[in-house]
């Protein structure tokens, strides 16, 4: 945990401006104090729509999310009492800020729904991979696997793509493996279904009816990525987080609140840092 005064100092900074009365929405931005010596961007956020706190850790630092009645002593007191677990994220984060040093044949093993797949190598002339089982003349004791086809000479951008691509197809056929279930109860069909890589949400609706989803759910539980789906196929109905909402999430997802967890979780959040190390130069 940081010092007494110098993480006194920084909330007393964040935490020293009321916001506006005809305000809806108020943000403030300090560099929070970490045991090392080091800092963290921390930005807090009241809301009005808010309902709790709320920490959360991604690369770009810290937010606090305070519902716009919960006092700037209650706020206080709350981050006080997790600096030792915001210091713990932060240093996640920045373990894996290393990205991977790729090159044909580096990596021997690759994440994929919730499992860590062996990478066998395959010289080709384009850059691919695709998901296999059995045994091979250049892998006899069969299994699953996933075979990525490329030059010795490839780029490491090249390489990076090539992985980007084939998450996007894997996150795109679960996609359209469990959109007929939930088709026929809703009022009108996704316009479209974006994958990509989210920096701090798992997925959105545009008021267009277009879905994102994050890439990194790929490499995680299936069943944390359905529910993801869910939730936003049921902002169709609802457009919002009220009780009404929920009840239709329920209805088809009724293990929710677990996925919801581990989502929030160190598991969860280490999907992103596990994409951002496997994809980022």
């Amino acid at each position: 945990m940081a010092a007494p005064s110098a993480m006194t100092a920084a909330l007393r900074s964040l935490f020293g401006l009321a916001p506006a009365p005809d305000a809806s929405r108020e943000s403030l931005r300090v560099d929070f104090l970490l045991p090392d010596g080091s800092s963290v961007p921390l930005h807090r956020v009241r809301d009005r729509r808010a309902r709790r706190l709320r920490l959360t850790v991604s690369e770009r630092g810290v937010r606090l999310s305070v519902p716009w009645r919960v006092s700037e002593r209650v706020a206080h007191a709350f981050v006080h009492d997790h600096a030792g677990w915001i210091a713990a994220q932060w240093q996640r984060f920045r373990d894996t800020r290393v990205a991977v040093a790729w090159q044909f044949g580096a990596v021997d093993a690759l994440p994929l729904g919730s499992e860590s797949l062996p990478v066998e190598w395959m010289e080709g002339r384009s850059a691919r991979i695709e998901r296999v089982d059995g045994p091979s003349t250049t892998w006899p004791q069969g299994g699953a696997r996933l075979q990525f086809h490329a030059s010795r000479a490839a780029s490491a951008a090249t390489l990076r793509r090539a992985l980007l691509e084939f998450y996007g197809a894997e996150a795109r056929a679960a996609i359209h493996r469990w959109l007929p279930a939930y088709l026929p109860d809703l009022p009108r069909p996704p316009r479209e279904f974006r994958v990509r890589a989210l920096s701090s949400l798992w997925g959105s609706l545009a008021p267009d009816g277009t879905v994102s989803l994050d890439l990194s759910l790929v490499l995680g539980p299936p069943s944390a990525f359905e529910y993801v789906l869910v939730h936003e196929l049921c902002h169709l109905i609802h457009a919002n987080h009220s009780a009404a909402f929920w009840r239709e999430v329920e209805a088809r997802s009724p293990g929710w609140r677990e996925e919801r967890t581990f989502l929030r979780s160190d598991g969860g959040l280490g999907l992103k840092a596990q994409l951002r190390a496997l994809t980022k130069a």
